[in-house]
């Protein structure tokens, strides 16, 4: 596969000699097609080309809907360049309308659930590390069996009964391995009385940790900071869908363009939860 950039030099050169395209375009294409560069992913996948624009929309989220929609058009053109005039089957992904249902959960911000997490007990702790860390659903993670948890994956079914792999942060197995040597369950990870913990006794224990600290919150806002923190820091859109097991990367394209979005706190690991193993047990 040609280098993303000896792929951009072709296009600049193709625009200048080819197409006789005025210096000051080319300059004007070429800045734009460099900020992509410096930020997006380009890959190799199924036999066709990708370029995953979605970092670049993050970052240039609070730009005017007019320099967004240039800067848009310039990537299509070079994008358009690759498929026609160099035969290279290659998909966009970043580059649609995102629209946000209103309804959307804002993210917990990180600093808030390390405050949370701060507070919890064994099992408290698990819950929002679970939901967090991995960004399952309550229904998932009431359903979640021993028997589906090695120390690099965990499989979860999901909706309509699809079953996904998720991999496991070492810190995180540590946890649940601490979890089961004291609550000694015996086929799901949650019990009451022998039994499945079900959705709503798990939510409630989840309201009863927030509220503690005065914090009204959800489960499925856990879901959504999971996605929204791991795509703002440059995680790809393709392997963000695939953790959190959406149909579609539409789905996941929503957290892109957040209204009124906002970069968080940047990141010493991929995920916030990296810095805390620390503090694994108490």
């Amino acid at each position: 596969m040609i280098s993303l950039n000896e792929e951009i030099n072709n296009f600049l050169f193709y625009l200048k000699e080819v197409r006789a395209y005025a210096p000051n375009s080319v300059v004007t294409y070429e800045n734009v097609l460099k900020e992509m560069h410096s930020v997006s992913h380009y890959y190799e996948e199924d036999k066709r080309v990708v370029l995953d624009i979605t970092p670049l929309r993050l970052k240039i989220v609070n730009n005017s809907k007019k320099t967004i929609a240039k800067k848009l058009s310039a990537i299509r053109s070079f994008v358009k360049y690759m498929q026609e005039q160099q035969e290279v089957n290659i998909e966009l992904i970043g580059n649609s309308v995102i629209k946000v249902p209103k309804t959307l959960p804002k993210p917990i911000d990180e600093n808030i659930i390390d405050e949370v997490l701060e507070t919890c007990n064994h099992k408290e702790r698990l819950i929002i590390t679970l939901l967090y860390g991995l960004g399952l659903r309550i229904s998932e993670l009431s359903a979640l069996e021993l028997s589906n948890i090695s120390n690099q994956w965990i499989r979860v079914k999901g909706k309509g009964n699809k079953e996904r792999q998720i991999p496991l942060l070492e810190q995180i197995y540590r946890e649940i391995g601490y979890y089961i040597e004291y609550e000694k369950p015996k086929k799901f990870l949650f019990e009451k009385n022998d039994k499945e913990m079900n959705s709503h006794q798990i939510r409630y224990i989840f309201s009863k940790i927030f509220k503690r600290s005065g914090i009204k919150a959800t489960p499925h806002q856990l879901r959504h900071s999971f996605a929204t923190h791991l795509l703002h820091h440059g995680a790809r859109i393709s392997d963000v869908s695939e953790l959190m097991g959406h149909s579609s990367m539409v789905s996941t394209q929503i957290y892109t363009q957040l209204e009124n979005s906002k970069k968080l706190n940047e990141y010493a690991k991929a995920h916030p939860l990296c810095a805390n193993s620390n503090n694994i047990g108490e």
